[in-house]
């Protein structure tokens, strides 16, 4: 087996746990501002396995950072596109937005924008750490 694959299999398997955790925090925190917060067992089932596979695809999805032989932009491109569909299918499984176009045009450009506004951050963060660690080395 490739062993990206390995890797992303293992990051999915040590990661996975916290997506139903942090589902269960919205529950708490949504039952506690709402008085009406009613989800039968079917609904949290679902809640619970969506959650937990989009952590361990979230978690999984960090290899294509590390692929040698593959440039920024295809590694951008999978990681991107692996995310989106992810956080899209768990959202409206979960019936979190609604299945209309103008909801899934609108969750589209937040996905978009604050993905690149992460992806920036992280990419600025390491090429300067990369840049002083490399000065202190000559």
């Amino acid at each position: 087996m490739n062993k990206y694959v390995k890797e992303f299999f293992h990051r999915g398997f040590v990661f996975s746990g916290f997506g139903p955790i942090i589902f269960g925090i919205i529950i708490f925190i949504v039952s506690k501002t709402t008085d009406n917060l009613v989800l039968n067992a079917g609904e949290v089932l679902v809640g619970i396995v969506s959650t937990y596979l989009l952590a361990f695809v979230h978690a999984g999805t960090s290899v294509f950072n590390q692929i040698e032989h593959w440039g920024i932009g295809k590694s951008l491109l999978c990681h991107l596109s692996t995310l989106y569909v992810a956080y899209s299918l768990c959202y409206l499984i979960n019936t979190w937005i609604p299945f209309e176009p103008k909801v899934l045009l609108i969750f589209t450009l937040i996905f978009m924008a604050v993905y690149f506004v992460v992806w920036g951050i992280v990419y600025f963060s390491i090429k300067a750490t990369s840049k002083n660690f490399n000065a202190k080395l000559k």
